[in-house]
């Protein structure tokens, strides 16, 4: 017997379903540790805390708020939120991304069928082996973006891991380019993005590996049932139209150059040109031997270079303390990290640093480093890093005022210096946002949905505009719309577009029927000879009947017939 041999390895969907349930028992134990800690732990705010101490109450068991799930938990809902947010920051201070790949598992990978070679396994059976193996793949993938800059230099890479249905893993990217290699116009993707099936006779290789994995299809009347068809339409928008060069449609969408050259290939005995193919990149495609769609956009997860520091802030005196429900005050108030958190620290940094003192708060991070031993900013050591500050809503009042001057104040070394302007010291933060001109025309409300269409969908961005129309929160809302209803009227083209009824498929499917072609086959003028020789024979009710029709016809009118029984009804 070979002592090598796993039971549960070989035991195909029997050791898919134990992965399932083992993740599915680690995950609810990682809950159920929370869920007793929620018991325990509270948050209170600093001021209030203080206030109860000088009350002399040495119980705070029921003040304060229980800890819900945070962020710290992987893919919970604040999870993704929070690491959604910082992606959208990346493109607040870089721009929109470049281009947005996605790379796929291919379960043929020589690798994959080497292992295999010796047993009876199919590669779903083991997933583990290829969910490693493609976690390998797409770090080589993305070091060889970064390092042998295939597009260019990057600057940032942005990617998330999902599953399709069938348990394959693929990967969608967003690169950030650097400014030297951000492409003009669309002249510059053809060396980079490609949409034709090359000559077989040229080059044998990619044009067996784009038969393979970059053509879409059939679909649409040759295959209702294939995965895309939805309402008998491909969701996917294929087969796309012929185009002699590359050009950006009105929407901003690129139109890639899909020539009529008369290359095709032949899947499910069906032959597919130039419209079906998938955008790919030749290099790539060679290299890693899998499905790898390359689009360019112009427009908008794990974060890897640069690194997003979220930066809280607070009113004076409430920074938020956790604590156990069972401690004692005294304790809570004596920590080192309760009285100093990042933001005040970041004052004090300003008092003794020059060089911080030309920057704003979320600026900050770009220079200096946030040291948790210490809880205090140091001169930056390691490499770049953007600074995200936590947004808040309107209704909060004057933490949303202080959020305001956190983006424009540079260097202030306490919090009077925020809502200090021209050497006057305002008595509120709003009040400093109105000295500076920041409330003046509305404007920050229009900052507000401008800053919102980073992170929101059009729907999220309408409800805040009507938010602020209900509340009369704005003195010239119709300032307000003009400058901001490309951002409100995002999405609303899309989504009619998608409602628009598509030919439909059993009519398409006609249009070669034998019947329908001899009806349409017809000679007008023996027609017309026709219809003169029988309309001169109607009497003059039955002319008046028929002009009747003939002018209700544009109208969709209708006309019943009624004769006595056993009339003729010709």
């Amino acid at each position: 017997m070979d002592q090598s041999f796993s039971l549960i390895l070989n035991a195909k969907r029997l050791f898919r379903k134990f992965l399932v349930d083992g993740y599915t028992m680690s995950e609810s134990e990682r809950l159920f540790f929370i869920r007793n800690q929620q018991k325990i732990l509270r948050c209170e705010s600093y001021e209030n805390l203080r206030n109860q101490q000088a009350l002399g109450s040495t119980n705070i068991s029921n003040i304060g708020q229980r800890v819900i799930l945070s962020s710290s938990f992987t893919d919970g809902a604040r999870y993704m939120m929070r690491n959604y947010l910082d992606a959208m920051s990346l493109c607040k201070w870089f721009g929109y991304p470049d281009f947005f790949i996605t790379f796929t598992c291919n379960s043929k990978w020589p690798e994959v069928q080497r292992f295999l070679k010796d047993t009876q396994l199919h590669p779903e059976d083991r997933q583990d082996i290829l969910r490693r193996l493609f976690k390998i793949k797409l770090d080589a993938f993305i070091k060889d973006i970064r390092e042998n800059k295939v597009f260019g230099k990057v600057q940032v890479v942005v990617y998330t891991i999902e599953f399709q249905k069938r348990g394959l893993p693929h990967s969608h990217i967003c690169l950030f380019m650097h400014a030297d290699c951000k492409l003009p116009t669309v002249e510059y993707i053809d060396p980079i993005i490609s949409t034709e099936i090359p000559n077989i006779d040229d080059d044998l290789e990619l044009y067996s590996l784009v038969k393979e994995f970059m053509i879409h299809g059939p679909c649409g009347a040759e295959n209702l049932n294939f995965p895309c068809m939805v309402e008998k339409k491909c969701s996917k928008n294929f087969p796309k139209q012929f185009c002699n060069h590359n050009s950006v449609d009105s929407n901003g969408f690129p139109l890639y150059s899909r020539r009529n050259d008369g290359h095709f290939v032949e899947k499910s005995s069906v032959q597919l040109d130039n419209r079906n193919v998938v955008p790919y990149n030749k290099y790539l495609l060679k290299r890693y031997h899998t499905h790898i769609n390359v689009e360019w956009c112009n427009q908008g997860s794990s974060i890897k270079h640069p690194v997003v520091i979220r930066l809280p802030f607070h009113l004076p005196s409430q920074q938020q303390v956790v604590y156990k429900a069972d401690d004692d005050i005294e304790d809570v108030l004596d920590r080192p990290s309760i009285a100093s958190s990042m933001f005040t620290s970041w004052m004090k940094c300003n008092e003794i640093n020059k060089e911080a003192q030309k920057l704003t708060y979320v600026e900050f991070p770009t220079n200096f480093v946030w040291k948790l031993k210490g809880l205090i900013w140091k001169p930056g050591e390691v490499g770049y890093a953007i600074g995200r500050i936590h947004s808040v809503s309107p209704k909060l009042g004057e933490a949303y005022f202080l959020r305001i001057l956190l983006n424009k104040v540079k260097g202030p070394k306490s919090f009077e210096e925020i809502r200090t302007v021209n050497g006057e010291l305002c008595s509120s933060f709003k009040d400093a946002c109105y000295n500076l001109g920041l409330l003046d025309d509305d404007k920050q409300f229009i900052d507000a949905i401008k800053e919102a269409s980073l992170s929101g969908y059009g729907f999220y961005l309408r409800f805040l505009f009507v938010t602020m129309l209900l509340s009369n929160s704005l003195c010239k809302p119709e300032i307000v719309w003009q400058n901001t209803w490309e951002y409100l009227s995002d999405g609303i083209l899309y989504n009619q577009q998608q409602r628009l009824k598509s030919p439909d498929a059993d009519s398409v499917l006609s249009s070669n029927n034998r019947l329908i072609t001899e009806e349409i086959d017809y000679d007008i003028p023996n027609l017309k000879n026709v219809f003169d020789r029988l309309f001169v024979a109607l009497t003059n009710e039955q002319q008046d009947i028929f002009l009747d029709i003939m002018d209700a016809v544009e109208v969709y009118s209708l006309f019943m017939v009624m004769v006595e029984q056993n009339k003729s009804k010709k």
